[in-house]
């Protein structure tokens, strides 16, 4: 590329995660700013990137002699996420695609099944409706229908309607009390705060339920938008790479500079503390604001005291008592396995294309409980025993960060480590909040 020295942007992002991609699409797209956006890496996606067999292995140390054609078929037939989650079909995430028309470079499929499991060592069909309640065969005779009422009462609950509250301040009382209401066992608790709102913990349970019923009730829209029977989930064919690539392609329609492979050094600030300049082999570059992955401003980040563990598990077969589904998600909450964490498990393989046939991709992933994480895969064992036999086996623990302030000070924008859980809203609100705090307005999605 010809030298870029002295050019000024309206934004640099640095790191092309799927954060980072989402933000640089919206901003050209619909605010008009002239994007730089800058990896040092070789490849779209940073920590969300899809990459193949061979990388994998190769990541991980482990020899790739006669890898390729191997048993493990073709090695570009395996596209594998760092960091394995799933859009809710109704979520928010699905929306900006939308509305910025990112969906003309992606094809989605629904995600077959969606699970929970027991602790009789058991997992079932996650009910999201009144009659799948009263038909599963995780629930008690008599539960069977408090549960129907539950999600009945859920299903037409309108906040500015008090004649659907059943007496119920969505303010003040919490989920605890609802389920009280309700005659909801801890089981049935289990699965609706865990399975359908999606909840890691059960601190929610002493908040007020008006955000545990906007949960359930996404869930269920999302199950209900592409007919009952499978999952609230869509994932990309090819993997979540995907997404990275195709906002790329949509900053790049309106302007945006994309540069991989591209070392950062020689970070400027304004006498007033601002981000002013940094340097890249083509230059000294300009901006008054910058957005960034938290690999890119150590200093700028702190550790939340939590790691996560994720768990790539190459497998010949499908998860028994699935119905042979080779896509789906589990849920192994925290009461039924001991933990404080929930364990999740998500399963793809070759309707997605991101496995060749007769392969399966079963991702792990939970917060470590262990602080010194010594036997960080004990704390999945009760995922990996669900998996039977595995073929290979491929871990990693990292610190979850966050920035140590908000960036208005220095206007450096940093964006939040992803979790563990299986799914996008967690870092669609860290999108929107930086949103707001770069163009100090709220993203407002039509």
């Amino acid at each position: 590329m010809d030298s870029l020295d002295g050019e000024e942007f309206d934004v640099i992002i640095l790191g092309t995660g799927i954060t980072e991609c989402i933000l640089s699409g919206i901003l050209s797209s619909t605010q008009n700013k002239k994007i730089l956006h800058i990896d040092k890496q070789n490849y779209y996606g940073g920590d969300t990137a899809s990459i193949n067999l061979k990388q994998l292995f190769e990541r991980n140390d482990k020899p790739t002699e006669n890898l390729d054609n191997g048993k493990f078929g073709r090695a570009r037939d395996w596209n594998i996420d760092m960091i394995p989650k799933l859009l809710m079909s109704n979520g928010e995430l699905i929306n900006i695609l939308i509305s910025t028309k990112v969906t003309e470079y992606l094809e989605f499929k629904q995600i077959s099944g969606s699970y929970v499991y027991h602790k009789n060592g058991k997992i079932y069909k996650v009910p999201s409706t009144e009659y799948e309640a009263v038909t599963s065969s995780l629930l008690g005779l008599f539960e069977k229908n408090r549960v129907k009422n539950f999600l009945q009462w859920v299903s037409q609950y309108n906040f500015e309607n008090p004649k659907t509250h059943q007496g119920i301040n969505w303010e003040k009382n919490t989920m605890e009390e609802v389920y009280y209401k309700f005659g909801l066992g801890n089981s049935s608790q289990d699965f609706i705060g865990h399975a359908m709102a999606l909840y890691p913990t059960d601190d929610y349970i002493k908040e007020p339920c008006k955000e545990c019923i906007e949960r359930i009730i996404l869930y269920s829209q999302s199950v209900a938008k592409f007919g009952a029977g499978k999952s609230p989930y869509l994932y990309p064919l090819y993997g979540l790479g995907e997404l990275p690539q195709a906002f790329a392609r949509l900053s790049a329609l309106y302007g945006g500079i994309y540069m991989l492979n591209t070392p950062v050094s020689d970070i400027q600030y304004s006498e007033d503390g601002k981000f002013k300049s940094l340097t890249i082999p083509q230059g000294t570059v300009k901006a008054p604001i910058v957005i960034a992955d938290p690999s890119y401003f150590p200093e700028k980040v702190k550790s939340t005291g939590k790691k996560y563990i994720r768990c790539i598990c190459l497998l010949n077969h499908k998860i028994s008592s699935t119905d042979q589904r080779d896509s789906l998600q589990i849920i192994l909450p925290q009461n039924q396995i001991g933990r404080k964490n929930d364990i999740y498990i998500a399963a793809l393989g070759a309707e997605h294309f991101v496995t060749p046939k007769g392969w399966n991709l079963a991702i792990v992933s939970t917060i470590l409980e262990d602080t010194e994480g010594k036997n960080p895969l004990d704390e999945i064992k009760p995922a990996l025993t669900l998996l039977g036999e595995i073929e290979e086996t491929f871990y990693e623990v990292k610190e979850i960060l966050a920035p140590k302030e908000d960036g208005s000070k220095d206007n450096v924008f940093i964006s939040k480590s992803y979790d563990a859980m299986s799914h996008f809203e967690s870092m669609t609100e860290d999108v929107k909040d930086i949103y707001k705090r770069v163009m100090g307005e709220d993203l407002v999605i039509e």
